[in-house]
């Protein structure tokens, strides 16, 4: 009977990790049915983002689908700061000094969205630059 009880923490701990894995899942199918609307879209654990043509929309992944939808003509956009732990980043940067707070802020709407992996705010970062500059030269 004392082996039975101590294999319940451990079956505790699998259902725990299991209903965890489902909620997770059911995020990223929620958001993969979300993005299916964009040319380009990303997920993350902090934020959605999705892309088309010079509309960017973003908002927060849950378990009832994406929330706190916002969305922005990057024409509106005079400029965007890559910002880590609130300071300023040189664009476009090759690699990001370590930090725990990522995210790309629009000007001057001071919209911000979150990152976690440094690697991807690099890359869309870039994208959204590209097409800042090209709609930039378009306009003036």
């Amino acid at each position: 009977m004392e082996r039975g009880l101590l294999w319940l923490p451990l079956l505790a701990a699998f259902i725990a990790l299991t209903v965890l894995g489902w909620r997770s899942y059911r995020q990223v199918e929620l958001y993969r049915e979300w993005a299916t609307q964009f040319d380009t879209a990303k997920y993350d654990p902090l934020a959605v983002a999705g892309l088309k043509g010079h509309t960017l929309t973003w908002g927060k992944p849950s378990l009832q689908g994406v929330q706190a939808v916002q969305s922005l003509e990057l024409t509106e956009v005079e400029s965007l700061q890559l910002l880590v732990d609130g300071r300023p980043i040189a664009l476009p940067p090759d690699s990001l000094p370590p930090g725990k707070d990522i995210q790309i802020e629009l000007l001057p709407q001071q919209a911000s969205i979150p990152f976690t992996d440094a690697t991807l705010a690099i890359a869309w970062c870039r994208k959204l630059a590209h097409i800042l500059s090209t709609a930039s030269a378009t306009r003036g």
